[in-house]
């Protein structure tokens, strides 16, 4: 080994050290302020831990509480380890098993020796966790062999690291970290120096759950214990304020008191939707429709039910095949429709997407290159056999309507296709309130196609966004290696809704395989035929989800447009029932969405009913209203008192109000 190893700074100097210099070591030597400050280190872009020796020449940078992202991490790493350490020392003989860190916080999945944890455990916990960090134990790094940790292990009487060690590959590089000197845990690492270097007033345990062993429901269940981790107490506070305020807009206590919609046993992962949510899906639709017109698309409509062939020619059915419902082919021979093959592909299948119906439509009569692009539309349904414990309200359900077109296009489309599609959604997203940022998912470890392909697929991307001014820090472009689909790469919208949350919705992917694997061309200008791209792509993504989206989003208070009750006349005195109708009827005769509240109770009750269930507008009417022709209007969420206004007034003004955004503009 060198006597002297080389480190590099990111301002470019070099550092001559003894190898086995720490990071904390360099710190130091560069000055008291950088040693104090500096939590890990990045070594050739690796993060380490602030004491782990380097023994060759790295480029090497520090990290300090400033790097978020590095320094939320180590911190959230910590705290699961923390509260490992915790639970056994308040319940010996509990066995540990993995706790990673999330993006908000932490978990750790244990099996305890007596019961089940429950949430009246979690204040002890956290207790002890913070006797933990107040006694700053050291967090040290050991290298162990293989056999040596499993025999420890077991003689732990820790089962489940003994099994999961003993899995790993040999001559594989383990290591445990000391928490003090007495407990530790297998771990990758890196982590901070001391249990000290935690805020003891930046976490808080939130909830248990059950969680199988490495996630197979053979195994043993096990108590899982989630916690949310910061770097301080304001970033906590301000985390579960947005909590709370996420809750206030969960979509599914909101469709319930908005009666929009609703969800059971009897079909699981399938909505109900009431009369009111239908409403708001029905304005969408006709919205997205227009929208779609407008831009070129021609609408189709392509079967549920198609055979298990297409799928495994498509590719789909080696991907997806356990996420599809599927039901055997009984039928005979048919000469119209072919033989029916013995073997695994006498099967049909419930379409869990659209794409390959679209290629056979676009594959139905010969395509010449001046008929591209060709813009399908389908508000496709679709099912996927989405596991019990994955289905949450509309944000996760089995059968979903997708806004979902597939373009196909020659090569020297496909830029401008993508860049219009950008302008599309923006504009759509605009709509809305969402600001987004964009992220360009790559080539996954496993997927079809050749490098060229891909490399191709993927700078075409890079190029549309960058047509469209969107690849640059205001948008948050970032590329994402290893994440796009098997098939192709692509462009991910995520919005920011109005507490601050992400979501992703809309995609657009460029895609050569599945024109091959189908076998779609077109008659190029040469007369030779050629393999038409194939964009995939979506704005809402599905309409349940988005509309649940928008729930959280508006917190309940659509928009005029989509508010499936857009006015409520509410009556003081009976002696104005008449006249409460003759407002409803001028309104509805105007376009607005209605109703009359005639019932003999008090208007402060009333006004309470109809701000829960969100109503925008509500008229009162009394006596003196209706012997003046007039209304008193009370805006939902206005702290003003009711406005008086003539019934003229109050029907232009909601006409113009109640207009949908694009036909406002427009």
């Amino acid at each position: 080994m060198s006597a002297i190893i080389k480190i590099t700074l990111p301002d470019g100097s070099v550092r001559e050290v003894a190898p086995g210099t720490t990071a904390g070591e360099i710190a130091a030597a560069i000055g008291p302020g950088l040693a104090k400050a500096a939590i890990a280190a990045r070594v050739d872009g690796e993060l380490y831990d602030i004491g782990r020796p380097i023994d060759r020449d790295v480029a090497l940078a520090l990290v300090t509480a400033k790097d978020e992202a590095d320094a939320l991490d180590l911190a959230r790493h910590d705290f699961a380890h923390v509260l490992a350490e915790a639970v056994q020392s308040l319940f010996p003989g509990t066995q540990i098993t993995f706790g990673p860190s999330t993006d908000d916080g932490f978990y750790y999945d244990f099996a305890p020796k007596d019961r089940p944890f429950t949430e009246e455990d979690l204040p002890a916990i956290e207790a002890e966790m913070r006797r933990i960090i107040a006694a700053d134990k050291a967090l040290k790094r050991e290298v162990i062999d293989r056999d040596t940790l499993i025999a420890q292990w077991a003689a732990a009487g820790e089962t489940f690291k003994a099994e999961w060690a003993a899995e790993l590959p040999q001559g594989e590089e383990l290591t445990v970290y000391h928490s003090g000197s007495d407990w530790y845990d297998m771990c990758r690492g890196p982590h901070l120096a001391s249990t000290g270097k935690l805020d003891p007033n930046a976490f808080k345990l939130t909830r248990v759950s059950g969680a199988y062993w490495r996630g197979d429901q053979k195994n043993a269940m096990l108590s899982r214990v989630y916690g949310t981790g910061w770097l301080n107490k304001k970033q906590l506070d301000a985390h579960l304020f947005k909590l709370e305020e996420a809750a206030k807009r969960d979509h599914r206590k909101l469709g319930q008191e908005m009666d929009l919609f609703h969800l059971q046993a009897e079909a699981h992962g399938s909505v109900f939707w009431h009369p009111k949510g239908y409403i708001i899906w029905r304005e969408l639709e006709a919205y997205m429709r227009r929208a779609i017109d407008g831009a070129g698309y021609r609408e189709v409509k392509t079967p549920q039910v198609m055979d298990a062939r297409q799928w495994e020619q498509s590719g789909h059915w080696g991907k997806y095949r356990e996420n599809m419902f599927v039901i055997p082919d009984e039928v005979p021979n048919v000469e119209d429709e072919g033989p029916v093959i013995s073997g695994e592909a006498d099967w049909m299948a419930l379409k869990p997407m659209n794409c390959p119906a679209h290629v056979l439509i676009f594959r139905q009569g010969i395509k010449s290159y001046r008929d591209l692009p060709l813009r399908i539309y389908e508000n496709g349904c679709c099912h996927r056999n989405e596991p019990h414990g994955a289905l949450h309200g509309l944000m996760r359900v089995r059968q979903f309507t997708q806004d979902d077109a597939h373009i196909f296009c020659r090569e020297d489309q496909i830029v401008e296709e993508v860049r219009a599609f950008c302008a599309l959604a923006d504009r759509i997203y605009a709509h809305f309130g969402f600001t987004y940022s964009i992220k360009l998912a790559l080539r996954p470890e496993k997927r079809f196609g050749t490098e060229a392909m891909w490399d191709q697929a993927e700078d075409e991307l890079r190029n549309a966004v960058a047509a469209a001014g969107l690849n640059t820090p205001e948008y948050g472009w970032e590329e994402l290696p290893g994440e796009g689909a098997f098939y192709a790469p692509k462009l991910e919208w995520h919005l920011t809704d109005a507490i601050g949350r992400t979501w992703q919705v809309g995609t657009i992917q460029s895609d050569r395989v599945l024109p091959e694997r189908l076998d779609a061309n077109y008659v190029a200008e040469d007369g030779d035929k050629h393999r038409p791209v194939m964009l995939h792509r979506a704005i809402f993504g599905s309409y349940e989800r988005f509309i649940g989206i928008l729930i959280e989003h508006y917190a309940g208070k659509m928009p005029l447009w989509l508010a499936p009750v857009q006015a409520v006349v509410a009556t003081i005195v009976s002696d104005a029932d008449g006249y409460a109708v003759e407002v409803a009827e001028r309104l509805k005769a105007a376009g607005i969405r209605v109703e009359t509240d005639l019932r003999n109770e008090k208007i402060n009750y009333k006004v309470r009913e109809h701000s829960l269930a969100k109503v925008p507008n509500l008229f009162v009417v009394g006596k003196r209203e209706a012997e003046e022709g007039t209304v008193a209007l009370r805006r939902l969420g206005s702290d003003q008192h009711q406005k008086v206004m003539t019934l003229d007034e109050v029907v232009a003004m909601l006409k113009d109000e109640a207009l949908a955004p694009d036909l406002a503009a427009g």
